[in-house]
């Protein structure tokens, strides 16, 4: 058998996307900035495209900055609304601890250059509180940047209650939503975001393509300079093949994201009840607030490496919150932020579903794992050591 549980990292492709960039592979292959018939049919296309993502987003298609990905995304916005800020002599930018690399080494940059970082705690169920929010805000706040939803735990984060918070106080709010689109319902305009990023390899769409949002009246800072395409805002040859392939899949997304959701969550709970009947095994994020698909755990007295290597042998692809396959002995930054300790975060599994998914791979998961957890605890000297009592539990 073999089963991908690790769409969090990327998806699969839908037939949708690749129907509907074929054609401007091989037919409609010019360039858009072309004045010639066939440019201007990719021109078209590229009109269509931004239209078609803006009405999903509930924003003008004006609005819509094509990137190669939900990262340059991140970073375009950042810059942008640190460098407004800078003007007005606002150098200060609040976020969460438990962004995406891509937040938090932009705003590690920018720390260098002067501005003052305040990252919120998450709390143990990953979930920035908004009226820690409301308390870190200052005169000279700039930006908030908040995640719309964790790439590892899966929390989802009170958007709506964080924009209208920002929107009162005349601050810029950023949410990188890499995870959520196509997986949440979202509208710019409802929820008081200024700015969003998204990538379409994780709702089925082609790999280095991705959006950025900003809204009207938001200059932008050129992060690719050499051409007008996007508004003279990112310059380069529009990817228009990639952009059709994300065009239609995030329509299929967004069309389908009920249904989905309600095959989802049953197989979320039930991998969830699974694993954690496994002993000294605690859940990662918030029960309820969470993404559909997202499952992670850590268990004591294992190392992530180790659990998913041997997960991978029988047929099961996942991910753990450990650094340790990037050449880091370092364990995610998100579940110590969260509160678990190195010995246990080092100890995580990440299990991300799809609307391709079964019950019957449910089922054959948690079997597994249970197997595998077992295997690797009677090998490790630290189990043997607390089933010993030599050691104390951290997991109850």
């Amino acid at each position: 058998m073999n089963i991908y549980a690790d769409n969090a990292a990327t998806t699969k492709m839908s037939q949708a996307a690749i129907d509907a960039m074929l054609p401007y592979m091989n037919h409609i292959y010019g360039n858009p900035s072309s004045l010639h018939s066939t440019g201007q049919q990719a021109a078209g296309a590229l009109y269509a495209a931004r239209e078609e993502i803006a009405k999903i987003l509930g924003c003008s298609a004006k609005e819509i900055i094509f990137t190669s990905g939900g990262s340059e995304a991140d970073n375009q916005a950042i810059l942008s609304a640190a460098a407004i800020g800078a003007k007005k002599n606002k150098k200060h930018i609040i976020s969460s601890t438990i962004e995406h690399h891509a937040v938090l080494h932009t705003l590690k940059k920018l720390k260098k250059q002067g501005f003052e970082i305040t990252l919120l705690d998450a709390h143990e169920n990953g979930i920035v509180r908004p009226d820690e929010l409301f308390d870190a805000l200052r005169e000279d706040t700039a930006l908030v940047t908040i995640m719309y939803a964790n790439n590892e735990i899966g929390s989802i984060q009170p958007i709506a209650n964080i924009g209208q918070i920002c929107r009162e106080k005349g601050v810029l709010f950023h949410t990188d939503a890499v995870q959520a689109v196509g997986h949440l319902k979202i509208n710019v305009a409802e929820e008081n975001i200024d700015l969003l990023s998204l990538s379409a390899h994780k709702f089925h769409g082609p790999k280095g393509i991705g959006v950025l949002y900003a809204r009207k009246g938001i200059p932008l800072v050129s992060l690719i300079e050499g051409g007008a395409q996007e508004k003279g805002k990112r310059a380069g040859t529009e990817n228009i093949p990639a952009i059709m392939g994300m065009a239609a899949a995030l329509r299929e997304s967004v069309d389908q994201v009920e249904e989905n959701t309600e095959k989802l969550i049953p197989l979320r709970d039930k991998l969830i009840h699974g694993l954690l009947q496994i002993p000294h095994t605690i859940l990662n994020g918030d029960r309820q607030l969470r993404l559909p698909g997202n499952v992670n755990v850590c268990f004591e007295g294992i190392e992530g490496e180790s659990l998913l290597l041997l997960l991978d042998a029988k047929g099961i692809c996942a991910s753990s919150g450990s650094a340790c396959t990037s050449g880091s002995l370092d364990p995610s930054h998100v579940l110590l932020a969260i509160g678990r300790p190195h010995e246990i975060a080092h100890g995580s599994l990440r299990l991300s579903l799809s609307k391709e998914n079964t019950a019957e791979e449910i089922e054959y998961i948690i079997h597994e794992t249970r197997n595998v957890v077992e295997y690797l605890r009677n090998m490790s000297p630290i189990w043997r050591d607390l089933q010993e009592g030599k050691r104390s539990y951290v997991i109850q």
